[in-house]
């Protein structure tokens, strides 16, 4: 509810008993519960037009890690060694996750 600072302060004994009213507007006004759908199930059914890419081949080349990188034990990202935070058990972690 908001409230007018500007307006003249009224009090009790002057103010309108329209409490009551005011509950019975908002009851009558409710809404009846809906049933939950579940996002899942309506993703499955919703297709945007063009994006069967069930025919195309995609061609990716792995690069393994290089001796200046590192794979972070936490976020298992591999960063370049300069981003190396702490070297714990063999295990290493990278600046952003020791933060």
């Amino acid at each position: 509810m908001s409230v007018d600072y500007d307006a003249p302060r009224v009090t009790p004994e002057e103010e309108p008993n329209s409490g009551f009213e005011e509950l019975k507007t908002e009851k009558s006004g409710r809404r009846e519960a809906t049933t939950d759908v579940d996002e899942a199930e309506l993703a499955d059914s919703f297709e945007l037009p063009g994006a069967d890419l069930s025919n195309e081949e995609l061609l990716i080349q792995v690069v393994p890690v290089q001796a200046d990188e590192f794979t972070c034990m936490s976020c298992f990202l591999v960063h370049h060694r300069s981003q190396l935070a702490r070297e714990k058990d063999g295990k290493k972690y990278c600046r952003e996750c020791e933060s």
